[in-house]
């Protein structure tokens, strides 16, 4: 091989490290707030008007997830019946980001950022990179994981997290898997009910044991701080309350309702 062909390869390997770059979540939510909006598109799902679009800061080019919606009703039919204080919002992805952030879900709830887009204020959302599925494509091919017990345990945190955040709206559509097959979930704009109670106990089979410690650790001051511009005080206060009853829920069912999956701090 010549020594022309050898520089080219190296080359085009620099640059593509260089287009795709390692990000941290810092630079992250940099990127998400400053890159300018190249295109948009409407996504291929979703109903709360969701749009597709692409960004870039002149070095690097990455896609967002951008939800403007922001909705309140006193009264909101649903297919489960009729819901009382309904809200459907981009603030609630922000704020599952930042709670994320607490708890060490860094790599299971993308990034996502408040911002202004085309007259509105929204959230801008990491798109994740080299999805292969979601649930619903999983269901629907019978495709299984290749390692089952980590799914599994990823399926078992998800389960904790939308108790704690009492989501109402985790469909097979909003569960992402990559090509590494590591869990995404995304889409939270009609989380964080007002509810001082569990959606379902039943969801509480087992939990990470650094992810209870973490649960157990939340307060009000460190909520506040980290989301308190997203979340409303009875929000932050229904939150606290459910994350003591899943403690109370994991300490009585004893170690064997508890595994490790994520890294202790």
């Amino acid at each position: 091989m010549s020594a022309s062909i050898v520089l080219l390869g190296l080359l085009a390997g620099a640059l593509s490290a260089q287009s795709v770059p390692a990000f941290t979540v810092a630079q992250k939510e940099a990127f998400l707030r400053e890159a300018k909006v190249t295109k948009t598109h409407e996504a291929r799902k979703g109903i709360t008007g969701t749009r597709r679009a692409t960004l870039s800061d002149g070095t690097t080019t990455h896609d967002a997830s951008i939800q403007t919606i922001d909705e309140r009703k006193s009264h909101f039919q649903t297919p489960q019946g009729s819901e009382i204080n309904f809200q459907d919002s981009y603030r609630l992805n922000i704020a599952a980001f930042r709670l994320g952030q607490l708890l060490g879900l860094d790599s299971m709830i993308p990034v996502s950022v408040e911002r202004q887009f085309s007259g509105k204020t929204g959230s801008f959302t990491w798109w994740i990179e080299d999805i292969q599925m979601d649930e619903v494509d999983r269901l629907r091919k019978k495709v299984e994981a290749p390692d089952k017990d980590r799914w599994a345990r990823q399926t078992l945190i998800m389960r904790v997290f939308d108790q704690l955040i009492y989501n109402v709206d985790r469909n097979a559509g909003n569960i992402l898997y990559d090509k590494n097959w590591n869990l995404w979930m995304i889409d939270h704009s009609r989380a964080f009910r007002r509810h001082h109670t569990l959606q379902d106990r039943k969801m509480l089979d087992k939990c990470d044991s650094e992810l209870l410690a973490r649960i157990k650790a939340l307060n009000e001051k460190d909520l506040k701080e980290q989301a308190g511009a997203w979340l409303d005080q009875e929000q932050i206060k229904a939150l606290l309350i459910r994350a003591k009853l899943i403690v109370a829920h994991f300490e009585a069912a004893g170690p064997s309702k508890q595994y490790s999956y994520l890294p202790s701090r």
